[in-house]
């Protein structure tokens, strides 16, 4: 399989943004709290990355669309200057 740029970048971000919960868990938990408040913390923490993560297919759906239409825009806008011209 061919690794395109967007792929690379699409493990990337995946890779932050693990990694990026795995350190606030891990901020979390070794605070110097009770119990009772980690878990609380960690519940609400765990509520907002689930709807963060309900959100994220649409959202990138909606990008990868808008990225879409901008290429073409720019090649219906581009293609025909560059056009060779034939004489008949």
């Amino acid at each position: 399989m061919i690794e395109t740029k967007s792929m690379t970048t699409g493990r990337w971000l995946i890779a932050f943004a693990c990694g990026a919960a795995a350190g606030a868990v891990a901020g979390i938990v070794t605070a110097p709290r009770s119990g009772k408040e980690t878990r609380q913390q960690l519940r609400g923490f765990a509520q907002r990355m689930s709807r963060k993560a309900r959100r994220l297919p649409q959202a990138m759906s909606e990008s990868v669309d808008r990225m879409a239409q901008a290429g073409k825009d720019t090649f219906t806008d581009t293609y025909p200057r560059t056009a060779p011209r034939t004489t008949i």
